[in-house]
């Protein structure tokens, strides 16, 4: 990945230790990408879809607290958690940053990348593991819900928090990229159309290509989850 002049880190190499089927990871690869970071990718399946025999690097295993992705690595400093990695890699960053400079505005973009993670992440989860139609259904109607509040930020504004994109819309592309899967596995609420609009918007961005999912990508989750949905079944008896 070929940086622009004047953004990098430092002249420091970045590593991200993730992998594209975990939403928190696909944040950190969406801002990376849409500040045009060069930056290596060490592949670390989440644990529900590592293969047998899977070998998980010493080094994450010493820098990740949770042992959980995404990671990333910015000389020889490592963070871990999402949202703490995109607010880290900002204090690197030269360039127009994905956090605004006022004090105001930095601070309504991490109210709403909190909100997001707090009430539009859960019941998309939901949906993937939700195993009777009921339980579905309700989390479908709660995402809903959700991105209906998010369009009234939209209200009178292209972006979610500010005048261009920010962190917000790193952390709320994950949702973007799965859309096509959830609506197979069982999410059936309208798509409020601000965010219809929204989302198109981020699918211009320079960040996008470096997430969006094939076709055969999507194929892969949705199976994943029916088959998990199967066997859930299949040991009710």
């Amino acid at each position: 990945m070929t940086a622009d002049p004047g953004l990098g880190l430092h002249g420091h190499p970045v590593t991200l230790f993730g992998h594209w089927i975990c939403p928190y990871s696909v944040r950190v690869s969406f801002a990376l990408a849409e500040r045009r970071i060069p930056h290596d990718v060490v592949d670390v399946p989440p644990t529900a879809v590592r293969p047998p025999g899977f070998v998980v690097p010493d080094e994450f295993v010493a820098h990740s607290p949770k042992g959980e992705i995404p990671m990333v690595r910015v000389g020889g400093e490592h963070r871990a958690d999402s949202i703490p990695v995109l607010e880290w890699l900002e204090t690197c960053v030269s360039g127009r940053p994905l956090l605004p400079p006022g004090d105001d505005d930095r601070a309504l973009v991490r109210v709403r990348t909190a909100w997001i993670d707090a009430h539009v992440f859960p019941p998309m989860i939901g949906i993937y593991y939700g195993t009777g139609h009921d339980r579905i259904a309700r989390a479908s109607d709660e995402l809903a819900t959700a991105l209906a509040v998010m369009g009234g930020w939209l209200d009178d504004a292209d972006w979610l928090a500010g005048d261009g994109p920010t962190l917000a819309e790193a952390v709320v592309v994950p949702v973007y990229v799965r859309l096509e899967a959830l609506a197979r596995l069982g999410f059936h609420g309208a798509v409020d159309p601000r965010v219809a609009r929204h989302a198109e918007r981020c699918r211009g961005l320079g960040g996008w290509p470096a997430v969006a999912w094939t076709s055969a990508q999507t194929d892969e989750v949705v199976g994943r989850f029916e088959r998990h949905r199967a066997n859930i079944r299949a040991d009710r008896g």
